[in-house]
């Protein structure tokens, strides 16, 4: 039962998110939209107890999938970071917002960027590429992110201070479109860099939200120090090349961890 404290309490999480959007807004669809995506995360953290070796894959699929087709592009809802900045332009409280409020802002208080390993629907593809282990040593290039980052911005900025008509349906064609570009570069990188997670290390402007409050989330992998015997195959696996065996908040890369467990699997003494 100790086991499953995990899945338990990440469903709980949402479920409280969910009942309380519900009740604010009068919205049922906020209950629905949450507890379909705690219940799939839960599912994953479950199957993964379970030793089902695609447990974190399941969990992907269900939550991208949802997110890029449904709300995506058969609800016209830009799920990207310029999304979230229309919504803010705008005044309004809801899609994006609520979505970069809970999964991106405030949630890695929690689960850190736990987004990212189990929900991404970019990542969700990059993650079937070959190079699951990073083959080169990670690169400086972290700076990149923030520049994507201001520049969506400027891009939503622009439209409102140009007055642009039908921004409803610009804002949809921006997600198509943004998707498209951040399936190409991610590919294009995976391959250059042989890292499937280069497009996050680098580029991606979500992270420059994840990344702060993740110094601080509850939930962390942490080493067993009585029983690490130093062998270096947890670091190896890494996909985001993170310091696990150091438990301190400043550990290297220590808030890259996507908690996507390749570490803990790795392990011969399971002391993660």
């Amino acid at each position: 039962m100790k086991k499953l404290l995990l899945p338990v309490v990440m469903l709980t999480v949402f479920e409280i998110v969910a009942v309380t959007l519900w009740l604010t807004s009068g919205n049922i669809f906020y209950l629905l939209n949450f507890s379909y995506i705690g219940f799939s995360v839960s599912l994953g953290l479950f199957l993964y107890i379970k030793k089902y070796k695609y447990a974190r894959r399941i969990t992907q699929l269900l939550v991208g999938l949802y997110m890029l087709v449904y709300l995506g592009v058969f609800s016209n809802e830009n799920m990207q970071i310029e999304g979230f900045w229309y919504y803010l332009f705008t005044g309004v409280f809801e899609a994006a917002t609520i979505h970069y409020a809970v999964a991106k802002i405030f949630g890695p208080l929690i689960f850190g960027r736990g987004w990212c390993g189990y929900a991404c629907w970019t990542a969700m593809v990059l993650d079937f590429l070959p190079y699951k282990i990073p083959r080169q040593p990670r690169k400086k290039l972290g700076w990149i992110r923030y520049i994507t980052f201001v520049a969506s911005f400027i891009f939503v900025a622009a439209l409102f201070l140009a007055h642009a008509g039908n921004l409803e349906q610009i804002m949809f064609w921006a997600f198509i479109i943004g998707n498209v570009l951040y399936y190409v570069v991610g590919i294009v990188l995976a391959f250059v860099f042989k890292d499937n997670r280069a497009f996050c290390k680098y580029v991606c402007p979500v992270t420059v939200f994840l990344k702060p409050m993740s110094y601080f989330a509850l939930f962390r992998i942490k080493c067993d120090k009585s029983k690490c015997v130093s062998c270096g195959k947890c670091k190896k696996a890494c996909p985001m090349d993170v310091d696990m065996t150091d438990n301190s908040r400043k550990r290297r890369n220590g808030t890259e961890c996507i908690l996507c467990f390749e570490c803990a699997k790795a392990c011969p003494k399971k002391a993660l």
